[in-house]
């Protein structure tokens, strides 16, 4: 009896000692035998790597994104630009169908260079809104295209100031962001400009109507 008490005390005290040294009685790790208590850690930080990686192929797209509307839209300043050249009655609106011509090949010269190092494939054409107002525009001549055209490049000017503001503030792609930034001077200019031509057209209307 004496034997088997003893026995029986040692079995009990080494079962304690391997749960006390992080064991279950098996002999298996505390987290092999309850993997769902000890790798919480493990899980949360594959969740947030998963989202991180996310969160940036979101900013990445975002970058092509711009890249790619900032070129289509640069073709169709330029293609607008030598319309108004054709079909402006003003010198006001002739001119400035130069200056779009002029500075939009050099801004879309720059941002193919940029696409290049950034492996971004950039349209070869205007997108099929531009093209629709090209179409509109081409069907109209003498003030009604001066009018219509200085409406629209106030209009796309100030969308075109939006996009590369977020972009040069918000971007990933140092390249693209610093194309935004250099680009948004003249942007601005082209605004100001705009919005000149737009009032100087409006002034020549109503001198027209109060001379009839």
């Amino acid at each position: 009896m004496k034997t088997f008490k003893a026995m029986a005390l040692t079995c009990l005290g080494v079962g304690i000692a391997t749960v006390a040294f992080g064991q279950t009685p098996a002999g298996r790790p505390m987290d092999e035998a309850n993997p769902g208590q000890t790798n919480h850690g493990q899980n949360d930080n594959s969740m947030n790597n998963g989202q991180m990686d996310s969160n940036s192929r979101s900013m990445r797209s975002m970058d092509t994104i711009f890249a790619k509307n900032a070129a289509a839209g640069g073709m169709a300043e330029v293609k607008l630009g030598q319309l108004a050249q054709e079909k402006g009655s003003s010198d006001a609106v002739k001119e400035f169908g130069r200056r779009m011509e002029a500075d939009h090949s050099k801004a879309d010269d720059q941002l193919k260079d940029v696409a290049s190092k950034t492996k971004i494939t950039l349209p070869t054409d205007i997108d099929r809104k531009d093209q629709a107002t090209y179409d509109r525009l081409s069907k109209l001549s003498g003030a009604a295209f001066d009018r219509a055209y200085a409406r629209d490049m106030v209009a796309d000017h100030r969308n075109d100031i939006a996009d590369f503001k977020k972009e040069a503030d918000t971007g990933t792609n140092p390249d693209l962001k610093n194309f935004a930034s250099q680009t948004l001077p003249t942007l601005e200019d082209h605004l100001k400009l705009a919005r000149e031509m737009e009032k100087s057209i409006a002034a020549m209307k109503s001198t027209t109507s109060g001379n009839q």
